[in-house]
């Protein structure tokens, strides 16, 4: 099976509420790597590659979100994994 990648964008209240590191808990838990960081508009991006179906979990997760943010949207688009993570981590600063 190919991996796959997931760069997703999500919005609502997701910054100053833990969710980045919420990400990187259940990224880990899943077996992916890649990243995750706040955006200067607010949002929280993450790019993340691996199986599509644990990628499809990852997806679910960042809808909920940890207790203490409000997920208003989920954007994302699919490409083919390109291999460049190792491990999932927390970036500074965002990506634009």
């Amino acid at each position: 099976m190919t991996d796959r990648r997931l760069n997703a964008t999500v919005r609502g209240l997701v910054q100053g509420v833990g969710f980045r590191f919420y990400v990187v808990r259940v990224a880990k838990a899943l077996r992916l790597s890649g990243t995750v960081a706040n955006a200067r508009d607010g949002s929280v991006r993450v790019v993340a590659e691996g199986p599509e179906e644990r990628l499809r979990e990852l997806a679910d997760r960042l809808r909920e979100g940890p207790s203490a943010s409000a997920v208003k949207d989920v954007e994302i688009e699919w490409s083919d994994a390109a291999g460049a993570f190792r491990g999932f981590e927390v970036t500074f600063p965002g990506p634009e």
